[in-house]
């Protein structure tokens, strides 16, 4: 095991323009990240609730994380770029303690709080109007002018309402009230956003911080590069899966960026890349790392929120997408290693046939499947048997697998010391670097255990994750040293242990402050949109603009993702676009005929969200990049953005194509559907890339980008050859359900007011419910209608059924009842595209034979 230096959070600070102070501020610094770190493990742990003592409510706990998030931001973060770095003035102290005062101030009073809600003292206003300008202030210090603006325009928006011009003008709010609802409140400051931030993305920020002091990203590194190095642009490749597992659990693009790449950039570079090239794809693989799970970005959690769904589905939905999108960057570098004309590297295994490659990784995969399946069967087995004591057994075999891990490991060679200046003469071996390491994927296995099968929450699961990596860090060395008895590797001893500990505690609070500064400043933003209504004006504004199309109306929500990303970071971004037009893009969509998921349109604004790290000229991650690199930031970051064009199309495709999010599909129909869509997305990518076999040229590159097209949405040509739905009248609603068999849909076209007395009209989608006859199964959606003048009426919707929350109406009018056709499947468009593909392999062949 390699010595761990604090070097990645002094990249990490030069990277962000923070300050890293020597002497007593230092300690101070680090003390309070410290505490910061230890008192989040503590509310998500249930030691409160058994010891009785400490435990906190939602809003007291919100309070106390935007006060260590203030204080640190003040204390770590300059005010101007000539202010000193060594030092932390006296002013800047003093900024610290008031704000953080006044975030606590709610803690310190809550009871009071609680008693008189609404009803604020001359004390509460002063909290308020200290507060939110010092929140505003870390704003711009810790993240840039951008977010602080456009809060300040949602306050002053909020103030001048009844000054405003036609549409944008509402009744306007108090002076008062503003105060109330965005810091007294857990409407504004203190929301959801907040809430998220406290409950869940610090615990998993800090698992991420963790495990990479535990030694587990150099691992992932030296397990790519001995698996990847010796194909053609190996190092390349490496960098991409080595990102890709170090965004398993981490979910900063920045933090990627600058642990993976202090060793990959430079590998790059020496193999052939240009420095902008080689720093694009570390940027293109770190920004991806935010969309693959089990930890996503910070954004990914508040989804658990906006959506109302759990967060194993967010992972289940997101899971297709991000794998695909990775295998895509594998396969962009492959080509840009063509392009360059790279040699490979010499292989450090022996070469096997691909027999046995194909037994071997076919034994892998049943062995890892036999163990999950008597992990899973034997522990539900157990935990019923033992009841109280089973944790405790549980905890106990945990303790034999992780020693038997360090003995394997204790039993190969150690993983060479973490040199990005080494010359690159000689891969290592993949059987060796992956069983010096196996221990680190316990958390990992824990931590996903706890989400998937135990359905625990989120801050729980990552809690018990972290727990299991407090318990490596502390043991690892000095059982690994004790363990190797040759006496050749000394590993450290418990006290190295422990100041990796801390420093890990310490960089998950640091990495922490920017993401706990944004989410409390977009909240003031989410304050100003439900005090003040104006979703409802945007929602109006939007739909002018794109004139009731729901492409155009995407391709808006997307422009918008990216010119709010050249200042905002990918959690404020997401907040913002998704509180403003997420719900705009469902009711388009319902009105325009297509029935969008909110899961799909907020997945949607995530994808562009992240691309705010990329998108030039301030995508962070570039600029990170860039300074290992030594390459110009802006050429990197276009370089970048050129790359991620597949992140950018797998949102549009997944919008029209939700079986790509593998909502309502059987495990086989997913099986065929990540195949097709990978075989597409590599066709998109070799279309972008101008290069296939050999160079591309222009009809081929049309002809591959329309092939891509087919197979990520067959549903759009057939449609154009047989409309999936037949038309009739609405008179015979009930025959039509009793025509249409269970397990079935059909599709409604209603007009009737919206929530502002607006006529406006919308499709929605009806699932058939069991019964005998139709009349029976209009009774168990929950609806009674009648009919009038020849129209079919809404006369009344039971409470609580099927049709009330499907967003029926009493006095709505039924205009079209759909019901759907037999015909032939959509997949079997993916026939002529597949010939076409065919047609364009055998014309780069003969060109590159010639």
């Amino acid at each position: 095991m390699q010595d761990n230096h604090p070097s990645t959070e002094e990249q990490i600070a030069k990277d962000v323009g923070a300050r890293l102070p020597s002497g007593a501020m230092a300690k101070l610094i680090a003390s309070l990240a410290l505490l910061w770190s230890l008192f989040q493990l503590w509310i998500a742990s249930p030691l409160p609730f058994m010891l009785r003592i400490g435990v906190f409510n939602n809003t007291e706990a919100r309070s106390i994380h935007l006060a260590f998030a203030l204080l640190l931001a003040f204390l770590v973060y300059p005010a101007f770029k000539r202010s000193p770095r060594d030092r932390v003035p006296l002013i800047d102290i003093a900024l610290g303690l008031i704000a953080a005062a006044s975030a606590g101030y709610l803690f310190i009073v809550y009871e009071q709080l609680a008693q008189r809600p609404g009803n604020l003292t001359t004390m509460d206003l002063i909290t308020a109007c200290i507060g939110i300008p010092l929140l505003l202030e870390a704003t711009r210090r810790a993240l840039g002018p951008a977010l602080a603006v456009i809060a300040l325009i949602f306050l002053g928006y909020s103030l001048a309402g009844p000054y405003m011009p036609g549409l944008l003008a509402h009744r306007g709010v108090s002076f008062t009230a503003l105060a109330n609802h965005q810091w007294i409140t857990t409407e504004g400051v203190f929301g959801i956003a907040l809430g998220v931030s406290t409950s869940f993305v610090f615990l998993f920020v800090l698992f991420g911080a963790l495990l990479e002091r535990a030694g587990a990203g150099h691992y992932f590194i030296q397990l790519a590069f001995s698996m990847l190095g010796h194909f053609r642009g190996g190092p390349a490749k490496a960098a991409v899966v080595a990102s890709g597992m170090t965004g398993l659990i981490s979910g900063s693009s920045i933090a990627n960026v600058v642990t993976t790449g202090t060793f990959t950039i430079p590998m790059m570079k020496r193999t052939g890349f240009s420095a902008e090239k080689a720093g694009a794809v570390e940027v293109a693989s770190s920004v991806n790392g935010q969309i693959m799970p089990p930890v996503m970005g910070a954004a990914a959690f508040l989804m658990v929120e906006y959506v109302g769904i759990p967060y194993v589905e967010v992972i289940k939905h997101a899971f297709l997408p991000a794998l695909i999108s990775y295998i895509a960057l594998v396969y962009i570098v492959h080509l840009e290693s063509l392009k360059l004309g790279l040699t490979a590297l010499p292989r450090a295994n022996v070469a096997k046939p691909w027999m046995q490659r194909l037994i071997g990784f076919a034994f892998g995969v049943a062995l890892i499947s036999g163990v999950s399946l008597a992990v899973y069967y034997g522990l539900g087995w157990l935990k019923p048997a033992l009841g109280d004591a089973a944790i405790w057994v549980v905890g106990a075999l945990l303790v034999a697998v992780y020693l038997g891990l360090l003995k394997i490991a204790a039993s190969n060679p150690p993983l060479p010391a973490e040199d990005p200046d080494a010359p690159l003469e000689k891969l290592p071996q993949t059987r060796p670097v992956l069983l010096s390491g196996l221990h680190f994927l316990l958390p990992v296995v824990v931590l996903v255990w706890c989400l998937m099968i135990e359905r625990l929450s989120p801050g729980l699961s990552a809690f018990w994750g972290s727990v299991i990596l407090v318990i490596i860090l502390l043991t690892q060395r000095p059982l690994l040293t004790w363990m190797r008895r040759d006496g050749t590797h000394a590993h450290g001893n418990f006290m190295d242990g422990v100041i990796d500990l801390r420093e890990g505690l310490i960089a998950g609070a640091r990495n922490m402050i920017g993401i706990g500064i944004a989410t409390a400043a977009a909240g003031i933003i989410v304050g100003a949109v439900s005090q003040t209504g104006v979703g409802l004006v945007l929602a109006d504004l939007v739909e002018l603009l794109s004139m009731g199309n729901l492409m155009l109306m995407l391709l808006l929500t997307a422009f918008l993702s990216l010119i709010l990303g050249m200042g905002l970071p990918t959690t404020a971004n997401y907040i913002v676009v998704s509180s403003l037009l997420a719900p705009v893009i469902v009711a388009l969509g319902a009105q325009s005929g297509l029935i969008v998921p909110l899961i799909a349109v907020h997945l949607f604004v995530f994808y562009f969200g992240i691309m705010a790290d990329v998108t030039p000229p301030v995508g962070l991650a570039s600029f990170a990049a860039a300074a290992v690199s030594k390459g110009d930031p802006i050429k990197t970051g276009v370089v970048a953005f050129y790359y991620s064009l597949r992140t950018a199309a797998l949102p549009f495709l997944f919008i029209f194509n939700t079986d790509l999010l593998l909502i309502d599909v059987s495990f086989w129909h997913g099986m065929v559907i990540f195949v097709i869509a990978t075989l597409a997305m590599l066709i998109f990518a070799a279309g972008t890339q101008g290069y296939f076999l050999v160079r591309s040229r222009w009809y081929e590159n049309v002809l591959l980008l329309l092939i891509a097209f087919t197979l990520f949405r067959p549903g759009f040509w057939m449609d154009i050859v047989h409309d999936p739905y037949r038309d009739i009248p609405p008179t015979q609603l009930v025959q039509a359900l009793e025509a249409v068999e269970e397990d079935s849909q059909l599709r409604l076209r209603i007009r009737g007011e919206d929530a502002v007395g607006d006529m406006r009209e919308f499709s929605l989608l009806i699932a058939i419910p069991n019964g005998e006859t139709g009349a029976e199964k209009l009774e168990k959606l929950g609806v009674m209608t009648y009919e009038e003048d020849g129209k079919v009426l809404i006369d009344s919707v039971t409470f609580g059924s099927p049709a009330a929350e499907l967003g029926l109406q009493f006095d709505q009018e039924i205009l079209a009842v759909r019901a759907p056709t037999d015909r032939w499947a959509k997949e079997w468009m993916w026939l002529p595209a597949l010939l076409l593909f065919g047609l364009v392999v055998w014309m780069q062949r003969r060109r590159q034979r010639d």
